[in-house]
């Protein structure tokens, strides 16, 4: 193809011919804005997530942090959002953001045990940190150069990128009066939940998120959890049992992550870079608030109008599993490394948070129900 020679090119347009442009322009109104619409990005991305499409909760997050690169961007940039199954496996995120397959993903941290274990921090542990106190490890305790240093050999920089808030401890078909009833019990629960629950007798069975309700209804599984009321009836588990069982002890934060080829990000100029990553930040804390709104007015429909119980664990069985987290936590230092390291800080933020969410949470929820 012969190169344009743009001078001459420019040469050969009037004054006429510009002065009756600009008064095509000029007449039409709206016709410039549309022009700019219609032009394509400076960047476009694709983002590939471990959630359906749309699903209350994550899935509402990973779209709207699309919407708002976009719109932040002033349209120089946007990222098409695919859902779990469109492009890759809901659980075949990671590697999709590591070999570039796409820019980026959204999904959660404990999907990855598998591939470095001591990822589940970056979501939640048993009986680990709150919401907040979570936020605030990796933004002011140093939670967030650990989670960097984790997935830099990946070629991926992961950030918060949305919140389900406290989780629900999941849906039982049989009910739970003793330790005993854990025994041999198919429970999806990732993270190292599953593991406490492996090591009381129950079965973990390993599952992505759109394939549980068929499970749970067709007996493939005995239980199953996922997030909280809202993200949870969305999924229609209350039409598989009546059981829904609280503390979620093994996920008391919800944090999404938002993972980014190194390569890719870097790539961008500074100002798109800051776009992403504060479009993140910005979701991050709309959806907790989004989350805890919602789950209030969901659990409400699913005791008043689908008929669902909400029980809580035993003593006894959540005295074991807490004894048991503690367990499994304390192998991460035994055996050294980063895990070691994540484990200390992490321990270290909740020691530090502990007592200021007893005297400033507890003992105000306390008082207020009288």
């Amino acid at each position: 193809m012969a190169k344009v020679d743009n001078k001459k090119t420019t040469g050969r347009i009037s004054r006429r011919s510009m002065f009756q442009f600009a008064g095509t322009v000029a007449a039409g109104g709206l016709a410039a804005p549309a022009i700019a619409r219609a032009q394509a990005p400076d960047v476009s991305w694709r983002m590939a997530t471990s959630w359906p499409k749309n699903l209350p909760g994550p899935g509402v997050t990973a779209q709207r942090i699309c919407d708002q690169i976009e719109r932040l961007s002033g349209g120089r940039m946007r990222v098409k959002l695919l859902a779990a199954g469109e492009l890759v496996p809901a659980l075949g995120v990671f590697d999709a953001v590591s070999n570039g397959t796409v820019q980026v993903g959204h999904t959660a941290s404990f999907f990855w045990q598998g591939k470095t274990p001591a990822s589940v921090f970056f979501t939640a542990v048993p009986f680990g940190l709150l919401p907040s106190e979570h936020m605030t490890w990796i933004e002011q305790g140093g939670g967030q150069g650990l989670w960097d240093e984790l997935y830099a050999p990946f070629g991926i920089k992961p950030v918060m990128a949305g919140n389900t808030g406290f989780q629900m401890g999941g849906w039982f078909k049989p009910e739970i009066g003793n330790l005993g009833d854990l025994q041999g019990l198919k429970i999806r629960m990732p993270g190292l939940g599953g593991e406490v629950m492996r090591r009381l007798g129950a079965t973990p069975v390993s599952l992505p998120p759109g394939e549980l309700y068929q499970a749970l209804q067709s007996g493939v599984l005995d239980a199953a959890e996922f997030l909280g009321p809202w993200s949870d009836r969305a999924m229609g588990f209350q039409r598989a049992t009546k059981n829904y069982y609280a503390p979620g002890f093994h996920e008391p934060n919800g944090t999404g992550e938002a993972l980014f080829n190194i390569e890719a990000l870097e790539a961008l100029p500074e100002d798109l870079q800051a776009v992403v990553l504060e479009a993140c930040r910005a979701e991050n804390a709309l959806s907790l608030t989004e989350s805890e709104w919602e789950n209030a007015g969901s659990l409400r429909l699913l005791q008043d109008e689908d008929g669902v119980v909400i029980r809580t664990y035993p003593d006894e069985v959540l005295n074991a599993l807490r004894a048991t987290s503690a367990d499994v936590l304390a192998e991460f230092a035994e055996k050294g490394g980063i895990g070691a390291r994540i484990y200390e800080s992490y321990r270290s933020a909740q020691d530090r948070l502990g007592p200021w969410s007893e005297i400033s949470l507890r003992q105000f929820l306390s008082a207020r129900s009288g």
